[in-house]
């Protein structure tokens, strides 16, 4: 018989499954008011019929509708060269991105660049360390280090180079299409449009100066340049090995190599669903500023949640479609996506992971401002923790957390 009572109690029973239901749905997210399109049941609720450009919120899909995970505020972990105004001339271009662009990008800027074959950077230097990895093609780098010791090399697609504070060094782009390449300076305000360009200084410093600095009469100098090249068309360059001779002479040899190749060294993770490569100055002993990780994740697969104790890590993305979200104190959490071409930052000790939410392979580097290459893996760490301390946080069974991966993987498959 159904009576007003047994009604009542059946209505509770069903609302308490609907709340449970909607709990699960979300893993029990507990923030007030609740958040995310699961939560969202009222009529329209998740129409946006004001004005938009579809084609670029199609891009962000974690933005349009972030995951009831997310919660508060934090700064936009995402910048990209592809919306990155470019400075254009005869033998290539450039586009950067600093702190000025990418306010949370404090400890690294980036550029990239383009030579053609025969494209010259012109001879310069920085005040702070380069960091360089090559991304189509190949280029000829020359630099002097401290000691005056000369080196000459050139770099391949996945090759690495590091030139430290004030050493000074060219690019030039070889056959048979020139290059492209991403370079990381370790200080955000660096820029690559304002360096100290040899041009400049010849142009700004007196005849009578330059002659008696190199030996040689002040009209030797009457053509010089009176604006800096930057960038500019010259010839291809002929074989590495006269190149090589004609700047060595008297002069030692560097103890290091100042490239390093990155994209065939042995990984420092590896599985079936991806792999990890790491430089750093234990493997790459001339980079002693800056480390980096050469991350690529199967489709399906994640780049497992994991921080970095010693640096920020800033983050370009290399090919594939990812969805990274970043953990803080607050608590504060943030889902973003990622495209080639595009820039991730995600300061030190944050919690973090990177999906592969694309088809293909999808690959990225991180770099940070640092000697040596740290991360701590949340799954290491909970299973090298007694598992019944672990349980009781976590309401999970202990033989549960027995079959959780205790090796720090990297990357992990798609379950």
């Amino acid at each position: 018989m159904i009576s007003r009572r047994n009604l009542l109690a059946a209505s509770a029973m069903g609302a308490a499954m609907t709340v449970s239901a909607a709990k699960a749905g979300s893993f029990g997210n507990p923030d007030e008011p609740p958040q995310g399109a699961i939560n969202a049941k009222g009529p329209g609720n998740l129409l946006d019929p004001g004005p938009q450009s579809k084609v670029l919120g199609n891009q962000f899909p974690s933005a349009q509708s972030p995951p009831a995970t997310d919660v508060g505020g934090m700064p936009t972990p995402w910048a990209s060269f592809n919306n990155a105004p470019k400075r254009i001339q005869n033998g290539g271009w450039a586009r950067e991105v600093t702190v000025a662009d990418f306010a949370i990008s404090k400890e690294i800027s980036g550029v990239n660049m383009r030579l053609t074959a025969g494209g010259i950077r012109e001879l310069h230097w920085h005040q702070a360390a380069e960091w360089a990895i090559m991304t189509y093609g190949t280029c000829r780098v020359t630099v002097l280090d401290a000691q005056g010791r000369p080196y000459v090399a050139d770099v391949k697609e996945g090759d690495l180079w590091y030139f430290p504070p004030g050493a000074p060094h060219s690019l030039q782009g070889l056959g048979p299409d020139g290059c492209e390449f991403v370079i990381c300076f370790d200080d955000g305000h660096a820029d690559e449009f304002n360096t100290l360009l040899v041009t400049d200084w010849f142009a700004h410093t007196p005849p009578e100066i330059l002659a008696k600095n190199f030996g040689v009469p002040a009209e030797t100098f009457s053509r010089i340049p009176l604006h800096n090249l930057w960038i500019f068309q010259g010839t291809v360059p002929g074989d590495l090995a006269g190149d090589s001779a004609a700047i060595q002479k008297e002069a030692p040899v560097p103890t290091h190599p100042f490239i390093f190749p990155l994209g065939s060294s042995r990984p420092f993770r590896s599985s079936d669903t991806g792999t990890i490569q790491i430089a750093d100055s234990s493997n790459f002993k001339v980079s002693t500023a800056l480390a980096a990780a050469l991350v690529t994740v199967r489709p399906g697969g994640i780049r497992e949640m994991h921080w970095h104790p010693n640096a920020d890590e800033w983050q370009y993305y290399v090919k594939g479609k990812a969805r990274m979200t970043v953990f803080d104190t607050g608590p504060n959490a943030l889902t973003m996506d990622f495209n080639a071409g595009d820039i991730g930052y995600v300061r030190r000790n944050l919690g973090h992971y990177v999906e592969n939410v694309g088809d293909t392979d999808l690959q990225f580097i991180g770099v940070f401002r640092a000697s040596r290459y740290e991360e701590v893996s949340l799954s290491n760490w909970l299973t090298h923790t007694p598992p019944k301390l672990v349980a009781q946080h976590l309401n999970v069974d202990e033989r549960t957390i027995a079959g959780w991966p205790d090796n720090a993987p990297g990357v992990m498959a798609k379950r």
